[in-house]
């Protein structure tokens, strides 16, 4: 009896867990419901899978956003270029749910806002909707397949196959999905535009636009009351209007507003207010939408550069990619979050979203932190033509284009952030014209562009010079290009349109790895497979990031750069990638799986080259940084040549007291330095670095004094690193949300007794998590690391690696950390999960 009694109670306490977490609530009118818990997931293809009954009980059980390729295994002589993981496959994700019958009526929507690749949604076995570019964000209505008060079963089929990538793209549900339970009249997804024009220091006038659909089968009497919200919180205006609106239909409903002294949208006050849009019908309340927006003017000048609210500020931009490192594709928004933290310490004022759609969060983080987006829809189109759109050979060209672009502008378009647009990148068959009809399709999509927005310009990234002649600058808005100081010859063929540098220096290094001696040529790799931090890299066609910035002193037409890359990233590790492997110079095994580009590395740690940016983007910020570190054994008595970033204009070096004297940045010549680029590369050095080629080193310490105006602007110290001693912990935040979504970056050094990094350490670390918190991600910077990127271990690099850990979903409590490493103290640190 009692036995039957716990297995009774077994059964019944098995539903109610299964029930509980597959409920959803009634709907919170205009809200939407989150739907990335208590997924099941399987790579493969099995028999099937689509079925409301298939067995899926054995399957891994996920939570959204995933990347089923980043938990790896790494594949040692693997596609270097894609980041050495199996992300080409297919899987299957499903997720059981109940809908109250309470609900019954109204209409079930899922917005996908990020799947690669190639999806088909189904819904309790019947084909619900697909999508094919696995950057981009749809919806579909699933209303015709639920089955209210009653299980529901949604299965997605994922298809990498036939998506083609230069670099690595993650695979799987990488993005948050929402469901929304909407009236039968409802605002459409993506529904409400805002726009502004005539916006002065006393004025500006807001129109908005709101889309309502009724799906049901009788006309009915709608109102819409739009309000204003000032940053402040406070409703400055309002209105209302009604119309009918027929069954099956939609009607657009105008509204325009007057601000009074509008707050305006800067990068330095980046000031947000919000429409409030509240639709009834018949006087009861059926849905309601927040929009914020921004107030601002700007315009791509042909002659003075960038202009934002009347004023000219030069684009300090990088390129992202859109993985996150150790996480992979998964996108976190506190992993964003940070990244744009770090980049904005360093002077970034730009973002371009090199080559794709990005996550939305991404620009709602640029409009409350105050950066201006680059917004770039495509890498190149077609498959031929090296393309990674997913534009197949039969796919039809223009619908594709359409529903891509209604889709990407509709989501993004009020944005304050998004200043430009971006049809695609480095197309070398729409640049040099090389089928038929290839200008009248890059015609055909910037039309679209401007159909679904009107008020932003549009571009083409470039970079093949001698297509200037075919004229293309004439099809759009704004001319950009990557590289060698491209623009300049663009503006030379048209200064009737505006230009910039929308991919600039493409320099390489790794972070705290020096070589000696130093190169002569930008272009010399050792046989290392690393790249020297002096800063003295560049691939063949990007230069050092001096040249620059001297070629936008020399050229203030142009609007700015945008630097390739903020971070390093996954997949194309040039030099030591695939290229490399065919000409026999390195084997598959040697070849890297993360890039040389990034100013940042794979972790988030700044490399040398961040300091250099700083003290030229950000001069009101005090920088010194000295390089390389100070701990050389076995090179007594030889030359350490030193050099210093600073904001200051001039510094003097003392090694142990004993000065090499003051060097100062040289702004005086007489001839402009580009004559010099072929014949002195490296000339540019002085102007815009302090260094001291000819140093001896002894170990103890080297302190520089900068000076600015000849002021003592501050003093930066490297001394000589003892025996390591032990581990520190030092996590980004030490409270996060119990969310399952947020994220504490721990960076784990070795230090020695006085607390100073040791460079040559690269013992594995073990970590130990406990309390509500799972591992989410670890990882060194290191391009040549084939550890794992989800593992309790991880070697230090230059005696530095990040643990990333995330929060468990209404859990809360304190987290523990312990990182053990042999022969060392261990390291500890507390997080508070709230």
């Amino acid at each position: 009896m009692k036995r039957n009694m716990l297995l009774l109670l077994i059964i019944i306490s098995l539903f109610s867990f299964t029930y509980k977490q597959s409920r959803i609530r009634t709907r919170v009118i205009g809200q939407a419901i989150d739907f990335d818990e208590n997924w099941r997931f399987l790579k493969g293809n099995p028999v099937g899978a689509s079925s409301v009954n298939f067995d899926d009980s054995k399957w891994q059980v996920v939570q959204l956003p995933h990347d089923w390729a980043i938990t790896g295994p790494v594949e040692i002589e693997g596609d270097a270029n894609t980041g050495k993981l199996p992300w080409r496959g297919e899987g299957w994700y499903r997720k059981s749910f109940i809908i109250g019958r309470e609900d019954k009526g109204e209409r079930v929507y899922f917005i996908f806002y990020g799947i690669m690749a190639f999806p088909v949604i189904y819904i309790n076995g019947h084909k619900a909707g697909s999508w094919d570019y696995g950057y981009n964000s749809f919806y579909i209505d699933a209303t015709e397949w639920i089955k209210f008060g009653e299980k529901n079963v949604i299965a997605i089929y994922v298809d990498t196959r036939k998506h083609q990538s230069r670099w690595y793209p993650g695979a799987g549900i990488y993005r948050k999905v929402e469901m929304y339970i909407l009236d039968e009249i409802h605002l459409q997804p993506w529904g409400i535009v805002v726009t502004t024009s005539e916006v002065g220091k006393n004025k500006a006038i807001v129109k908005v636009k709101s889309l309502v659909v009724n799906q049901g089968n009788t006309e009915r009497r709608v109102t819409i009351e739009t309000s204003l919200i000032s940053p402040e919180g406070q409703e400055i205006a309002q209105k209302k209007e009604s119309l009918p609106v027929a069954p099956d239909t939609e009607v657009e409903f105008n509204q325009t507003f007057e601000v009074s002294h509008p707050q305006r949208w800067d990068i330095n006050s980046p000031k947000l207010y919000k429409v409030r849009t509240v639709l009834k019908k018949e006087g009861v309340l059926c849905d309601m939408r927040n929009t914020e927006f921004g107030i601002r003017t700007f315009k791509f000048t042909t002659d003075d550069g960038f202009h934002l609210n009347g004023r000219r500020v030069q684009i300090k931009g990088v390129n992202l990619h859109h993985d996150q490192g150790p996480l992979g594709a998964a996108f976190y928004p506190r992993a964003m979050e940070r990244q744009l933290e770090i980049l904005r310490n360093m002077g970034v004022n730009a973002i371009r979203t090199s080559h794709n759609m990005p996550a939305p969060e991404l620009l709602t983080f640029c409009d409350k932190m105050g950066f201006i987006v680059y917004n770039e829809a495509f890498d190149k189109w077609t498959e031929r033509w090296r393309g990674t759109a997913d534009l197949l050979p039969d796919t039809d060209f223009k619908e594709f284009m359409n529903r891509q672009i209604k889709n990407f502008v509709e989501r993004d378009r009020n944005h304050p952030s998004v200043v430009l647009w971006s049809v695609g990148n480095e197309m070398y068959d729409i640049e040099m014209n090389k089928e038929k009809g290839a200008f009248e399709k890059l015609k055909m999509v910037i039309q679209l562009f401007h159909k679904y927005d009107p008020t932003r310009p549009v571009t083409l990234t470039c970079f093949m010079q001698k297509s200037i002649k075919f004229g293309h600058s004439a099809l759009y808005d704004v001319q950009s290009w990557n590289y060698g100081g491209k623009y300049i010859y663009a503006y030379q063929a048209d200064s009737t349109k505006p230009v910039l540098c929308s991919e600039s220096s493409s320099a390489i290094s790794t972070r705290d790895y020096y070589e000696f001696p130093l190169v002569k040529n930008k272009t010399y790799f050792s046989d290392s497979l690393q790249i020297s931090s002096y800063d003295l890299h560049a691939v063949e066609w990007g230069d050092i990031p001096d040249w620059e910035f001297y070629r936008l002193e020399e050229n203030p037409y142009a609007c700015g750069e945008f630097v390739w890359s903020g971070f390093d990233y996954i997949g194309e590790p040039t030099p030591y990638n695939n290229y490399y492997v065919r000409k026999g110079k390195i084997t598959k095994a040697q070849a890297s799986r993360s890039s040389y580009f990034g100013i940042i590395d794979l972790c988030g740690i700044p490399k040398d080259r961040y300091y250099l940016y700083r003290s030229y983007w950000a001069p009101e910020k005090t920088t010194v940084h000295i390089l390389p570190h100070w701990t050389w054994p076995g090179r007594e008595g030889k030359i350490i040549p030193v050099y210093v970033y600073t904001n200051g204009d001039s510094a003097e070096l003392f090694v142990n007291g004993k000065s090499y004297g003051v060097k100062a940045k040289k702004r005086d010549e007489t001839v402009s330095l580009l004559e010099k680029y072929e014949k002195d590369y490296y000339c540019i050095l002085d102007r815009y670095r302090l260094r001291w080629e000819n140093v001896i080193y002894e170990p103890g310490e080297v302190r520089v004094k900068a000076y600015k105006s000849g002021h003592l602007l501050a003093t930066a110290v490297r001394k000589t690193v003892g025996t390591p001693a032990e581990i520190r912990l030092t996590p980004d935040r030490s409270k996060i949300h119990a969310d399952g979504y947020d994220l504490s970056y721990i960076l784990v050094e070795a230090v020695d007794k006085y607390g100073v990094v040791n460079p040559h350490t690269n013992s594995i670390v073990k970590f130990l998590v406990g309390g509500p918190a799972v591992i989410a991600g670890v990882g060194n910077g290191n391009p040549q690391s084939k550890t794992p990127f989800v593992s309790n271990k991880c070697p230090l690099f230059h005696g530095k690696a990040m643990l990333i850990i995330r929060s468990l979903r209404n859990k809360k409590g304190t987290i523990n950390v312990t990182a053990v490493c042999k022969k060392l103290t261990s390291g500890y640190t507390e997080i508070i999960s709230y």
